[in-house]
């Protein structure tokens, strides 16, 4: 374990926090953070839906989400060239990369383009399906834009003002970019948009699998208790997770079942009680069975935040991150959770979510309950917890005895 230990604190955690630094991958993390109010919304939509169900007199709010979260690869298209040029240093060119990016992912979903000049576009394609597609076009649109940046026409002692050098220095790559949309689109008439699809199926079918369902889980869980945040799988897992879920929307606007289970919503929905390895009843354990001094303030610390599904100060001040006694509890939930989760959703037991719920810090079994719009969720969501806080107990033991010894030999 000490081999272990030393080499994901020296060699691993080194080379994972470079990746995340990583200007590209970066440039992506924090696009589809800065787009998360937009799921969001459509996630209270979801909440007024079900009130509808009771109240019939509640207005239809469903086009607010087809406008929030439906837009969502929309405005992460012009997200990721903004922040890109940013972080390389080219915070003046960010506006004009992003909204060159946003006229390229517009060109790229294939409009039909009528004899009076009317285009027509399929909404879905805006939203979480065009997530891979998006996260594509703001990378060429950046890598483009930034290459540009580092050239001039123009010398640096110009008379010429600023703002009509850029617009000179700009022109190139513009229209170099939209050259390369005009030419996939309107002239090899290639739908890029299904092209991307066909190319990113496999790992999103990967990932609807057990194994991949439990791995998308597990891997963030493993990366956390070694202080990896969690964020750094957001570029892989997030949009197969999205696109999942339009894809379980759309079947059941047409009729059909919802069979896509690795999604966002059922990860917040029952597979992250209190947060990433299920560590509510961790927290619950150290404010009522703690007898070392340590544990016991810092299950006082950390109980509300954890009912909020907010857990760092309890990986962080326990500390889960980097102690044997709790990070192996915590791997062993991030393997066991899932696969009770995928297990029950795929018999059928508990409805498997299709409509977009990420308020991730509301408190469960609330939460379950409104992802899955399915009360059986509840019964799901307290044996989870039962299952959960019997993986932890043997460890918390052991951990809090080693603890209560050195504050009584401290004494």
């Amino acid at each position: 374990m000490n081999k272990t230990m030393s080499f994901m604190t020296d060699t691993f955690a080194p080379k994972v926090n470079r990746v995340v630094n990583n200007h590209w991958v970066s440039a992506i993390q924090d696009a589809i953070m800065a787009a998360l109010p937009l799921v969001f919304v459509g996630s209270i939509i979801t909440m007024f839906a079900l009130l509808k169900n009771i109240i019939s007199s509640i207005p239809d709010l469903s086009m607010i989400s087809d406008f929030s979260f439906g837009m969502y690869a929309l405005v992460v298209a012009f997200l990721i060239p903004y922040f890109l040029m940013e972080k390389k240093g080219f915070g003046s060119q960010k506006l004009i990369s992003g909204a060159t990016s946003l006229v390229l992912f517009m060109m790229l979903l294939f409009p039909t383009i009528t004899a009076d000049g009317k285009a027509t576009f399929i909404l879905s394609r805006f939203g979480a399906t065009g997530m891979f597609l998006s996260m594509l076009t703001g990378l060429f649109s950046g890598l483009v834009m930034s290459i540009a940046a580092k050239y001039s026409f123009f010398d640096e002692d110009t008379p010429i003002p600023d703002f009509v050098v850029g617009w000179f220095n700009n022109l190139l790559p513009i229209t170099f970019i939209l050259f390369c949309g005009w030419l996939i689109t309107f002239q090899f008439r290639l739908d890029f948009f299904d092209i991307v699809l066909v190319l990113f199926t496999p790992l999103a079918s990967i990932i609807q699998t057990y194994p991949g369902f439990v791995l998308s889980v597990f891997i963030p869980v493993f990366l956390y208790t070694f202080g990896i945040s969690s964020w750094v799988m957001m570029p892989v897992i997030d949009p197969a997770y999205m696109s999942a879920l339009a894809a379980n929307t759309a079947a059941i606007a047409s009729g059909s079942q919802a069979i896509n289970i690795a999604t966002t919503e059922t990860c917040y929905s029952v597979a992250a009680i209190g947060g990433l390895g299920a560590t509510l009843s961790l927290s619950v354990m150290m404010l009522v069975l703690s007898k070392s001094a340590q544990l016991k303030a810092v299950g006082k610390a950390v109980m509300i935040p954890s009912l909020f599904n907010i857990n760092e100060p309890l990986v962080f001040g326990a500390p889960i991150a980097f102690n044997p006694y709790l990070m192996v509890p915590m791997w062993l939930n991030g393997l066991l959770i899932p696969t009770i989760v995928y297990g029950v959703m795929k018999i059928g037991l508990v409805i498997i979510p299709s409509s977009t719920f990420l308020l991730w810090y509301m408190p469960y079994p609330v939460a379950s309950y409104l992802a899955t719009q399915d009360g059986r969720a509840i019964v799901l969501c307290i044996l989870l917890f039962i299952v959960s806080w019997l993986v932890f107990l043997p460890f918390f033991k052991a951990y809090d005895n080693t603890l209560l010894k050195k504050e009584v030999q401290g004494l």
